[in-house]
């Protein structure tokens, strides 16, 4: 059977984990009525964004009598289970069926009000690769900020970073600052009580600026910005076919001007919110391509980091890793 996907809706790029708290139940129920037909039931829950973005309710009837004839009749439940990504939270159901050689993922995204804010059902895979997997990185990257931060996506399994399944992120970073098992601290909604808003952002190596965008708002935590993924940004040119992307930055704190030429440290901005993102962070890529969304990500290993009070002479950080530059975490 082909890889089948359906709109994401609003479940598109840079996010952090939302804060819903949905009943398991939930997955388990839109799950059984879509293989039941009752399709009008799960339109209903369905955002203004995901509707319009399926076209229809009939379309989404018409997908389920299309995935029934390639698949066959619904078997046995392999597995399901929750997680929260890119500002939602996640139901994953693993089901075998009649005609599939795969089991099947059912995956659904929940906004904070329950409502369905992504749907796609593929066969199941393993970890993703691309061409790039074996690639040696010319540029000598270091850690783009200063202090104690924490990787919250990071890493080349699907299981510590989302990021893999897009081959122009394939090796990105989501990361911010976490004290006592919180990014926050106070009102939620407040800019202000995230402990990463306003730090500074640095240039990871020297290079030269090629896009350095500001203007954009920084959102409400919990609302994001579809239509401009990385917010205000910088990508730098290292050379080599090798850019770093940096998002997400504060509004009206971007320090450099296309053309610049910047050196290892050089202030860029301050991390923010801006663009599809629920919370501040700072989102950074290695890419062969000078415009977001163009081109492939490269592996994007730093230089010279503690891990977990660990030294690292080189290396990619990884989901759950407090990382600090060397030279502070040797003080």
């Amino acid at each position: 059977m082909t890889r089948t996907l359906v709109i994401l809706g609003a479940l598109l790029w840079l996010a952090m984990p939302a804060r819903a708290d949905i009943e398991r139940t939930l997955g388990t129920e839109l799950t059984e009525q879509f293989l039941a037909g009752e399709t009008e039931v799960i339109w209903a829950r369905m955002t203004t964004e995901m509707q319009d973005a399926m076209g229809g309710a009939e379309n989404l009837a018409g997908f389920r009598q299309q995935l029934l004839s390639q698949a066959g009749a619904p078997g046995p439940v392999v597995s399901e289970e929750w997680s929260e990504a890119q500002g939602f939270d996640v139901f994953q159901r693993v089901q075998k069926f009649e005609k599939s050689p795969r089991p099947l993922i059912i995956q659904w995204a929940f906004d904070a009000d329950e409502q369905v804010a992504g749907f796609f059902i593929q066969p199941v895979q393993g970890e993703p690769s691309t061409a790039f997997d074996d690639y040696q990185t010319k540029t000598e990257l270091h850690l783009p900020f200063e202090g104690e931060w924490f990787v919250y996506w990071g890493g080349r399994e699907r299981s510590q970073n989302y990021h893999v399944d897009y081959s122009n992120q394939r090796f990105a970073y989501d990361i911010l600052v976490m004290r006592d098992g919180k990014s926050f601290t106070g009102d939620p909604k407040s800019l202000q009580s995230y402990y990463c808003f306003g730090r500074e952002i640095l240039a990871p190596a020297a290079g030269t600026v090629v896009v350095a965008l500001d203007g954009l708002p920084d959102q409400v935590p919990g609302e994001m910005d579809p239509q401009h993924p990385p917010g205000n940004h910088v990508i730098i040119d290292h050379g080599n076919e090798e850019y770093s992307l940096l998002a997400h930055l504060q509004q009206g704190t971007v320090e450099v001007a296309v053309g610049d030429e910047v050196e290892t440290g050089t202030l860029l901005g301050r991390c923010g919110n801006s663009g599809n993102t629920s919370e501040p962070h700072v989102h950074y890529h290695l890419q062969n391509a000078d415009t977001f969304g163009k081109g492939h990500g490269l592996p994007a290993p730093f230089t010279a980091f503690m891990a977990d009070g660990e030294f690292v002479e080189s290396g990619e950080p990884l989901k759950g890793q407090f990382i600090t530059p060397e030279e502070a975490g040797s003080e």
